[in-house]
């Protein structure tokens, strides 16, 4: 409603002394003038520029007669001001304008500026009048005066000695008597006998009185605290035509002011708080509105301690009231007792170091035009002038602060309240919280996006009728639009604002005309003429239709009320005006579809069509008269009426069935009567004029019902005119905001599947609900209230000096304005729920359930209903969880709901949660089958707070099972830590979150890089995301891995271990090698030692060809094809030529001396070789570096037979692998340089056709390594098959020569291999070409499996040995000397060096073709 908006001002008053420091401030009826008055010296101030334009000083001599001054009141056409003094006195001033064309202070231009000093009302607008207070009048009433009150032509005077007396403001009684208070009746109401009692004692007086127009008569406070309301019984003011009511209850009331526009009179009490009455129309009696108090929840050191109420304010619109206390401090309220702001806590309170400030103390202010600034004289002046030591201390000069507010357009312009944008004004500008297209993504904003946001996609079905959610709540900060200087200058300040449906063009008015701005081109468009804009007074608000701009107003030359239309695109002038002639002032305007309604200053309602029209070249809008309907039977005093809307809500839903397009007509008329809201229906009970017969207004003509009261204490009416089937319910309530009773809505009831609704159920209920921000604006489709709220900021650490202590900047902190919004659709789910409507909450649950922020609505409500019911003190006859759970069971998101509310709430509350829900077991088993393994994982956590441990074990082991089956691998790494947490006896906490952060794996099957990189790491300190499980060079590994280093001995190792390799032995069952390397990579399963152990057990290939089959699916690689060709020429030239001429490419020394070098430095360069095959990542040439140190972990032997395989290599590299799947570049600078044959580019492309992806193939050679470490020569056949890489089975049959292999394996590899022939040769002759060339291997192999030779022992590997091993075929030995590389980790000591030579001789030719560029450097 109103906000403080920056730092208060300081106006600083004439040096003096400490003694005519100002203590009272009093605005003139029009606020343009402040009386501010000292001890003995009276000042006149200047609002805008804010100056003090002329002083009175009373003489000395005269002073000691009078007294000091004491209040000031203002005649209402400002000629003249009554003072009041101590003494009894009433001095009346006259103020006169002096002579001719003099001004205290006028504006000054730069020679040549466009700005019009001929304008008519320039002088008055922009220049500070110079004035003279003359003393014209002395009253003597003979005792202290307590209150000065102006009515109308009089002043109304109540002095100490319980007299009231009405004086003529040119000083005189005109023969009046003083009336005694002790004469004038009291009662409780005005029905009770005519004789009140009377007020019984002698020394009863007025303390603080108030009259109201709207109530004609006063509201009191006596000095015994009792309040009460005087009214002349009939027009005569005589002490025989008074009489008084007054509440029974209030007995400390301390001042009082008056609420015109809300019939409301508040009481300011000595505890503290403010009692707002009201009076019965009816009895005539004080019924208590509603309290302004703070409650101990929000203020709990402050609350009681503020001392009695100072002052009470309202402000000039009447739409909030500002309250001080003795202690200091300054409180702001709405009308209906929604607090907006209190400087006693938070940054008004305390300083950025935590200690206290003293509140600031208040002894007199007042509201300046508008309701812009507050006039504060601050309690400053004299007590604290003993602080400081310095002679001219700010804080010895006296002075006046002025306090800025912003405030809600809809406080002057409720038409507004149909839009769903918040709109607020201050006096220079404009706050938005729409931007235009290209501001919905404000840059500044990605820090604060505080809610839900949705693309404006989504509504684009409804084009221009609503604004998307990301454009009215995208970002924190509001779209501020500085109001045009030039109109400004002339007509400050700006009484009303308007933003049209689309949030692109504002209007604004100010004094006199009007000017709109668009958001898209960032221009005000002014009145081209200036006499136009200077005759034309709006009156009654302004709104925009279409592109058109509606506004009622007066006009000054032809003296006449008017309507008038103006089009946005064209000029502003009259003369493209629609104007129509009104009879009487027009008080409030509003539009709904293509219908306007106008509230009239004579009680009466008209309703206007309007269309537009094209005439020739210019497009107007036509305005005609429909309807009117006199309200003057229902209005006491037309100022009385708040807001008047038109609307389709009806209380006949039924209607909406029968006729549909009858739901879109103007209804009813909603009019706020002084917070009252009354509905003027349309009476259907006649005749109905059927559709066709009539022409199209004459439906609209039907005549309205007698008013029904909706509701009271109603602040703003929210309705829309868009209808939509999908959100029935949201799009046809009515929204009604009341102040501190919350927000209330009045919901339809739709029967189901459009059955007949019961006769006896009504159509519509009236749901409330609290909000913790102050409505400005609803979303209706997406169930969100849009406000806004004060924030503060401290600068005091910027100010250390002690001179500065009282500088403004840190007795108060900045004041800012946030976007705030708040989701109310739980409250409403709430409401029907507790009032058995359950249907009615299920089908507007399922009409919102699309929206992005549903669940957490569910999830709100349930924690709500849960809070409130589970910690209540007394039992609860109804309980309303069970309903509320069963109703969240209707949606998919019930899981998910029930334990985030559960995580979210304290565990002493989970038993009385899940009495109502179920049983969390149930739920999770729930979760299992619907596959929803993450809240299951939520679930777990629960049940392991409130389950014995080995029920939470069985169920953990379940999840990790089914994230296994699921390759959900960080779920799967956090039920290890889990598992492992019970078991070591943690199960009273939940695991703890992993912290450490390692850089250890990268994306996609590794070659290993880093193997000299010794890591140590236990599971539980592993992210989430990388998690890779390393150990030293030196550890020995184990079957079980020794994975945790912690507790290795520990039996929950063992278990894990147990799952983890049932889960292996699986995938390798169903020939899911693809999945079985992802689960090693990811969990760090040792693949290696587990695989040697099930070498002729599940490690055993069962099926060649459906392996073969399946990994060809599996890793996406294409069935082999014959080329056209004949075979053996391509691959050998090719083959060969490729090879030597990449050879000679490169610096080929080292290369070509490979087999001659010394083992370490044979190791060391195809090692750094291997370096650069891998991903070209940042640590490429951290395996080269290390070279050296490396080579103990390379040469050390394998036990013959153990399960143990290599203790350095292999083990380890598996574990700092990683398969995450991620893609790589292969650099290369070399190959552009290669010259190829034609031949040799068509066997290059016949090679990659028969390729898979690159990926794959660097997975499948991973896998490769694996299985050769692990000694599952099967399964190393099958890849070598896949890879069609003789060099592959070659080596295989080394290794079979050169160890002990089983011979059960040999005869599976025969058998296997010879299955693959026949299925070749029937199936697939693709692989022909390539069986013939290994023939020879397969032959030799039979030999060796019918001869079962026994190798000699294992010997480590020796320079000599390598040529021999290379040397079986030519073209082998050929490919071996290209290259020598392959995926560090060697199978064996023996043939290290040669499966580094032929493994990866043609992926090198190979891979280059595929990636683009290779980078083979060689350090």
């Amino acid at each position: 409603m109103y906000f403080l908006s920056g730092w208060p001002k300081r106006l600083l008053c004439p040096l003096g002394s400490p003694a005519e420091a100002p203590f009272h401030v009093q605005s003139d009826p029009q606020r343009t003038f402040f009386a501010v008055l000292a001890s003995a010296r009276l000042s006149i101030w200047y609002s805008r520029p804010s100056v003090l334009i002329v002083t009175y000083k009373e003489s000395a001599k005269s002073s000691s007669q009078f007294g000091s001054y004491k209040q000031a009141e203002w005649k209402p056409d400002s000629t003249m001001i009554a003072v009041s003094t101590a003494n009894g006195y009433i001095l009346f001033f006259h103020i006169t304008s002096t002579r001719g064309d003099k001004y205290l202070y006028e504006p000054v231009y730069p020679k040549g500026s466009p700005q019009m000093k001929g304008t008519p009302h320039f002088k008055e607008e922009q220049c500070a009048p110079a004035l003279t207070l003359e003393m014209k009048k002395i009253l003597d009433l003979q005792a202290p005066i307590m209150s000065l009150q102006s009515v109308l032509e009089d002043l109304l005077v109540a002095t100490s000695d319980g007299l009231l007396h009405l004086i003529h403001w040119e000083g005189m009684t005109n023969g009046r008597k003083a009336i005694n208070l002790c004469t004038v009746p009291f009662s409780v109401d005005l029905q009770s006998s005519r004789a009140g009692s009377f007020l019984g004692f002698a020394d009863v007086h007025i303390r603080d009185m108030e009259y109201c127009a709207t109530l004609d008569g006063f509201a009191v406070v006596f000095n015994d605290g009792k309040v009460g309301f005087i009214t002349p019984v009939s027009s005569r003011f005589t002490a025989e035509q008074l009489h008084g009511v007054w509440p029974q209850d209030v007995i400390d009331g301390t001042c009082v002011a008056v609420n015109n526009k809300y019939r409301l009179m508040a009481f300011g009490c000595a505890s503290g708080s403010v009692q707002v009455y009201t009076i019965d129309n009816t009895t005539g009696a004080m019924l208590l509105s509603h309290k302004l108090e703070l409650t101990a929840k929000q203020y709990p050191d402050i609350w009681n301690k503020t001392g009695a109420v100072k002052l009470v304010k309202w402000s000039p619109d009447n739409s909030v009231v500002i309250v001080t206390w003795e202690y200091g401090g300054l409180s702001l309220w709405s009308v209906f007792g929604a607090q907006l702001i209190c400087t006693l806590g938070g940054d008004f309170a305390y300083r950025s170091d935590g200690t206290k400030k003293d509140p600031l103390k208040i002894n007199s202010m007042s509201w300046g035009a508008e309701g812009y600034h507050l006039w504060v004289i601050s309690g400053f002046g004299s007590q604290n002038t003993e602080i400081e030591s310095e002679p001219k201390s700010i804080v010895k000069q006296p002075g006046i602060l002025l306090f800025q507010f912003i405030k809600s357009a809809l406080t002057v312009n409720p038409c507004m309240s149909n839009q769903e944008q918040v709109l607020l004004q201050g006096e220079d500008r404009l706050y938005l919280n729409c931007g235009e297209a290209s501001q919905t993504q404000n840059p500044r904003s990605s820090s604060g996006l505080s809610k839900p946001s949705r693309e404006k996609s989504s509504f684009t079905d409804e084009g221009f009728e609503s604004q998307g959610l990301s454009t009215l709540l995208g970002h924190r900060h509001w779209h501020v639009v500085q109001i045009s200087s030039t109109y400004l200058e002339s007509n400050w300040p700006i009484r009303f604002s308007a933003i049209d449906k689309l949030g692109q063009n504002i209007a604004v008015v100010g004094k006199f005309g009007f000017a709109h701005y668009s958001l898209l081109t960032k221009k005000w468009k002014l009145f081209g003429n200036i006499t136009q804009e200077q005759n034309m007074i709006v009156t009654g608000g302004l709104a925009w239709w279409n592109d058109f701009i509606v506004l009622a107003c007066y006009n000054i030359s032809d003296r006449q009320e008017e309507l008038r239309v103006y089009l946005r695109t064209s000029n502003l002038d009259n003369a493209f005006a629609h104007v129509t002639k009104a009879q009487a002032e027009t008080l409030l305007l509003s539009v709904f579809r293509d219908m306007v309604i106008v509230f009239r200053a004579d009680c009466s309602i008209c309703l206007y069509s309007i269309e537009r029209k094209a005439d020739g070249p210019n497009t107007t809008a036509g305005i005609q008269v429909l309807q009117e309907v006199s309200m003057s039977r229902y209005i006491p005093h037309p100022f009385l009426v708040v807001s008047v809307t038109l609307t389709s809500v009806s209380t006949e839903n039924g209607i909406t069935l029968k006729m549909p397009q009858q739901a879109r007509d103007a209804e009813s008329i909603m009019l706020n009567l002084a917070g009252q809201l009354i509905m003027l229906q349309r009476d259907r009970s006649g005749p109905q004029i059927r559709e066709k017969d009539s022409n199209p207004n004459q439906r609209k003509l039907l005549p309205f019902c007698p008013p029904v009261v909706l509701a009271q204490s109603v602040e703003n009416v929210w309705t829309t005119c868009r209808a939509s089937k999908q959100k029935r319910h949201l799009l046809e309530a009515l929204w009604l905001s009341c102040g501190g009773a919350g927000m209330k809505v009045w919901l339809p009831l739709f029967p189901r599947d459009h059955r007949k609704p019961h006769s006896f159920l009504s159509q519509r209920i009236m749901l409330p609900f609290h909000i913790n921000i102050y409505p400005l604006a609803v979303l209706f489709e997406d169930a969100l209230v849009l406000g806004a709220v004060n924030d503060t900021l401290l600068y005091d650490c910027l100010y250390t000096r002690n001179s500065a202590r009282e500088q403004l900047e840190v007795l108060f902190p900045f004041c800012v304005v946030e976007r705030t919004s708040q989701i109310y659709l739980h409250h409403i789910l709430r409401q029907l729920l507790v009032r058995n409507l359950g249907e009615q909450a299920l089908l507007l649950a399922q009409s919102c359930s699309a929206l992005p922020y549903f669940p957490h609505v569910l999830e709100l409500m349930l924690h709500e209903v849960l809070e409130e019911e589970a910690t209540s003190r007394e039992p609860i006859p109804d309980p309303l969880l069970p309903t509320v759970a069963k109703f969240i069971t209707e949606f998919p998101l019930f899981l998910q709901t029930v334990v985030h509310c559960a995580r979210k709430t304290e565990y002493a509350l989970w038993n009385y949660l899940f009495a109502a829900v179920g049983n969390p077991k149930d739920l999770f088993e729930e979760c299992l089958m619907a596959q929803d393994l993450d809240t299951a994982a939520s679930y777990l956590i629960i049940l392991q707070n409130m389950e014995v441990p080995a029920v939470s074990r069985q169920h953990a082991t379940l999840l990790f099972n089914t994230a296994l089956e699921q390759g959900k691998w960080d779920l799967c790494r956090h039920m290890i830590r889990f598992l492992k947490a019970i078991g070591s006896g943690e199960s009273e906490t939940p695991p703890s979150t992993p912290t450490a952060q390692e850089p250890s794996s990268s994306g996609g099957f590794e070659f290993f890089r880093n193997r000299s990189i010794s890591l140590s790491q236990s599971a539980e300190n592993v992210p989430a995301s990388k998690f890779s499980l390393q150990k030293t060079l030196s550890m020995p590994s184990g079957p079980s891995g020794k994975r945790w280093s912690k507790d290795s001995d520990c039996a929950e190792n063992m278990y894990i271990d147990m799952m983890l390799w049932r889960h292996a032995r699986r995938l390798l069952e169903e020939v899911r090698l693809k999945d079985l390397g992802c689960f090693a990579a990811q969990l760090g399963f040792e693949l290696i030692s587990w695989l040697c152990k099930e070498r002729a057990r599940a490690a055993r290939v069962d099926n060649f060809v459906i392996a073969l089959k399946r990994l060809h699916k599996d890793f996406l690689w294409p069935l082999p094809i014959i080329p056209a060709s004949s075979i053996s020429s391509p691959f050998k030239n090719g083959k060969f030529r490729t090879g030597e001429q990449l050879l000679k490419s490169q610096p080929a020394d080292p290369f070509l001396n490979l087999e001659i070098d010394p083992g370490i430095s044979n190791v060391q360069r195809s090692q750094s070789w291997l370096s650069n095959i891998g991903p070209t990542h940042h640590e490429v040439d951290t395996a080269s570096s290390h070279g050296p140190q490396m080579q103990d972990a390379f040469l050390s032997p394998l036990s013959n037979r153990g399960d143990e395989c290599s203790i350095g290599s292999a083990t380890d590299l598996t574990e700092s692998s990683s398969m995450v799947d991620g893609d790589w570049t292969v650099v290369d600078e070399n190959f552009s340089t290669l010259s190829l044959t034609q031949s040799e580019l068509e066997h290059i492309s016949m090679e990659l056709a028969s390729k898979g992806p690159h990926k794959s193939q660097v997975q499948l050679r991973y896998l490769l390594h694996i299985f050769m470490e692990a000694g599952c020569l099967d399964w190393c056949i099958v890849i070598g098959l896949i890879l069609r890489e003789s060099s592959i089975i070659n080596q295989i049959l080394v290794i079979i020569q050169t160890t002990e292999v089983d011979g059960e394996m040999l005869q599976n590899i025969k058998t296997g291999l010879h299955a693959v022939d026949r299925w070749a040769s029937a199936d697939c002759p693709g692989y022909k070409p390539f069986l013939n060339i290994i023939k020879p291997q397969l032959q030799k192999l039979s030999e060796i499996t019918e001869e079962q030779v026994q190798p000699e022992a294992f010997q480590p590997i020796t320079v000599g040995k390598t040529p021999e091993q290379t040397s079986p075929r030519a073209e082998e030995s050929r490919g071996s000397s290209g290259h020598g590389s392959i995926p560090q980790g060697e199978v064996g000591g023996g043939s290290v060096v040669s499966r580094k030579e032929e493994n990866t001789t043609r992926a090198e030719e190979e891979e280059p073709f595929q990636d683009g560029t290779y980078d083979c450097s060689v350090s």
